[in-house]
């Protein structure tokens, strides 16, 4: 199972779920300690700004980072579930939970995973970098970009609601 969550959340849902992976999306300043139960080589910390176009003095995320997210996801067994999470569990985390749905699953139909995940969480709103990086590197023509703008920008909130996203 795939758990998605915020900050605050993390050590709960670590708990709850019986993850034994997680992938850590946040800012570099952001000091996250790997939650109780969890091998270090089994935390992940991409450290980026939550941003879609560059700003001076902040840094986004890369295709480099991008492809380190999806050689860990692809790595994981999938015996115990794995948890991402990023500050607010709203946009860094979302789009990689839809990232990591569309490669685990390589003939599942975009629209039908962002509309999974919309009704999953109805705050997500997936970074669009992220989103635009990952259908790049699976080859997804754009059906990756559309499918999460297709589903618009999630419901105000401070903090997301931690959520499964399904897949198999």
């Amino acid at each position: 199972m795939l758990h998605v969550c915020s900050l605050s959340k993390l050590p709960e849902t670590v708990v709850s779920t019986g993850a034994k992976s997680v992938i850590t999306l946040i800012n570099a300043e952001m000091s996250v300690p790997t939650p109780v139960g969890i091998l270090p080589e089994r935390h992940l910390f991409l450290a980026f700004n939550d941003i879609v176009t560059p700003v001076k003095g902040l840094v986004p995320a890369s295709e480099r980072q991008v492809e380190a997210f999806l050689s860990f996801v692809r790595s994981w067994d999938r015996q115990e579930p794995l948890v991402i999470h990023c500050w607010a569990g709203i946009s860094r985390s979302t789009a990689g939970a839809y990232v990591a749905a569309c490669a685990l699953n390589p003939n599942a139909d975009e629209y039908d995973l962002a509309k999974i995940l919309r009704a999953r969480s109805p705050s997500a709103t997936p970074n669009a970098r992220i989103v635009a990086m990952g259908d790049k590197i699976l080859g997804r023509d754009g059906r990756m970009i559309d499918a999460i703008r297709g589903i618009g920008r999630g419901a105000n909130a401070f903090e997301g609601n931690p959520f499964v996203m399904p897949i198999d």
